[in-house]
């Protein structure tokens, strides 16, 4: 199973980036799939999370109108609007076939690599 994101890097405050998550070997049915990010410093926290087949929806608060998070058959998204500088950090993508959406609480099995995101001030 190979997590692969894209889409990440510089932008100023107030722009907008989408950040994608390619997944092979492993289908979403059933799965919970989520973004996490990591900023330097800080504990890796849980941005989004959603159940593929119920598309119940989990959101953290100081993301919540920004951040939309979505997924076709093998690729997940994050849509990120009013970015501002609180959100840099390592972004990473991650499922799991009994994966629990809500709080992003998981357990997830699958992880991608991580891809970085830079708000500039």
């Amino acid at each position: 199973v190979q997590l692969v994101e894209s889409g990440g890097g510089l932008v100023q405050a107030g722009g907008s980036l989408r950040l994608s998550c390619v997944v092979s070997g492993v289908t979403f049915d059933n799965h919970g799939i989520g973004w996490f990010r990591q900023a330097p410093g800080k504990e890796r926290e849980g941005v989004a999370c959603l159940n593929f087949n119920e598309g119940s929806v989990w959101y953290r608060e100081s993301v919540k109108g920004r951040f939309t998070i979505s997924s076709d058959k093998n690729t997940m998204y994050l849509q990120m609007h009013s970015l501002d500088f609180e959100d840099t950090a390592e972004y990473t993508c991650a499922a799991g076939p009994v994966a629990s959406y809500y709080y992003c609480s998981g357990p997830w099995d699958y992880w991608g690599q991580g891809i970085q995101v830079a708000v500039s001030a």
